[in-house]
């Protein structure tokens, strides 16, 4: 099946998948705390990149910013063109919909769903027909390598079998742009490598831009492309 995903325009040359213009974000508490300091980045679309740096660098804000779970301060942020800043929480939540794939450490997946219900649950929830819904879920299973396991629940898989299946759910309206937050954090070392080679396969496949936050550097090294961010700031940028 053919992706579904954006046409660019025209003429003229696309704008980049994601692009930030001096975002800044606080939060206000006991004492302000400044999670990111004038960030400008541009990522261009089909670019598998990772954002690393030690805790408390921003890594997480960047990433909640770029798929609009969050609002900067100050400065601005689009994706696929379009300027986040200006759209109402509806309108955001429409972004997410339609444009952006979220891959969370902790699979984040309802556990009396089954795989292939875990998967076409945001399917129906865009109105898809049923037989839409299961043809589309048995497939991208099948794509992850788990065309076996459709209807086990999430409590009868392994690790890596769960983030498989939230992979699967990640790529269900074959999104444009791919978000992991420590996709392999929270697995062994082998499961974790297996995961990680399923992200750039797919990544190939579907021609997706990927963003992954990670602490771990062999994970980092496998992306075309490095940013580390420091006290909020961009302070390496390196391309392989």
């Amino acid at each position: 099946m053919v992706p579904e995903t954006s046409t660019p325009a025209a003429s003229g040359t696309p704008p980049p998948a994601i692009a930030l213009d001096l975002v800044t974000r606080r939060f206000d508490g006991t004492r302000q705390v400044t999670a990111l300091d004038q960030v400008s980045l541009d990522i261009p679309r089909g670019e598998m990149v990772s954002i690393i740096g030690p805790s408390g660098s921003g890594k997480s804000t960047l990433l909640n910013l770029i798929g609009g779970l969050d609002r900067p301060t100050s400065g601005r942020v689009r994706v696929d063109g379009e300027a986040l800043d200006g759209l109402s929480d509806d309108g955001l939540t429409r972004v997410r919909r339609d444009k952006i794939g979220f891959i969370f450490q902790f699979f984040n997946l309802l556990p009396t769903l089954s795989s292939v219900e875990n998967v076409g649950l945001p399917l129906h929830l865009r109105g898809w027909p049923r037989a839409r819904v299961a043809a589309r879920a048995h497939e991208l299973l099948a794509l992850v390598q788990l065309g076996h396991r459709l209807q086990h629940l999430p409590d009868e898989l392994s690790g890596g079998e769960r983030q498989r299946v939230a992979i699967a759910r990640a790529l269900s309206i074959y999104p444009p742009i791919l978000l992991a937050d420590e996709p392999t954090g929270n697995l062994d070392t082998r499961t974790g490598g297996e995961i990680l080679a399923l992200i750039q396969a797919l990544h190939a496949r579907l021609g997706s831009t990927v963003v992954i936050v990670t602490h771990d550097l062999k994970v980092a090294a496998s992306c075309g492309r490095t940013i580390a961010l420091r006290d909020g700031r961009i302070v390496e940028d390196v391309r392989r």
